[in-house]
């Protein structure tokens, strides 16, 4: 991502520790350097559910997570819900948009692929303003 605003444009980000979950490795690799150009740290990376789960059991600290919904044919919702448990605001990130999203996690954001970085940013700050856990 050349040519971006850096992390100075978005301080409500900076150190913002944000778990990301994705199947696709290019996809993986360019939200990664968004979120370091944003000033975000990338808490952890996975890209089955099987092991987002092991992550976050191990995870100490996680202000925020984005979540493809689709890992290969099987649904992030054991993820989503350990993480709406424990008070960590959910970004979900797709291709289509199970229709029950919402209704399942109110309180949860929706990024539909492609997304630019900016709307990334937007949701990421408006996360970061929710009190956390």
């Amino acid at each position: 991502m050349s040519g971006g605003a850096g992390p100075g444009a978005y301080p409500a980000l900076f150190g913002l520790q944000v778990f990301v979950v994705e199947d696709e490795l290019l996809v993986s690799m360019m939200l990664e350097d968004m979120l370091a150009e944003f000033g975000c740290v990338v808490a952890g990376v996975a890209a089955t559910v099987s092991q987002a789960l092991s992550e976050v059991a191990g995870a100490p600290a996680i202000d925020a997570a984005i979540l493809d919904v689709n890992l290969g044919g099987e649904k992030i919702f054991p993820v989503a819900d350990i993480l709406t448990e424990r008070g960590v605001p959910v970004v979900f990130s797709t291709g289509f948009g199970p229709a029950d999203l919402a209704q399942r996690y109110p309180d949860s954001h929706l990024l539909h692929k492609p997304y630019a970085p900016e709307a990334l940013a937007e949701v990421l700050t408006d996360v970061s303003r929710r009190p956390l856990h």
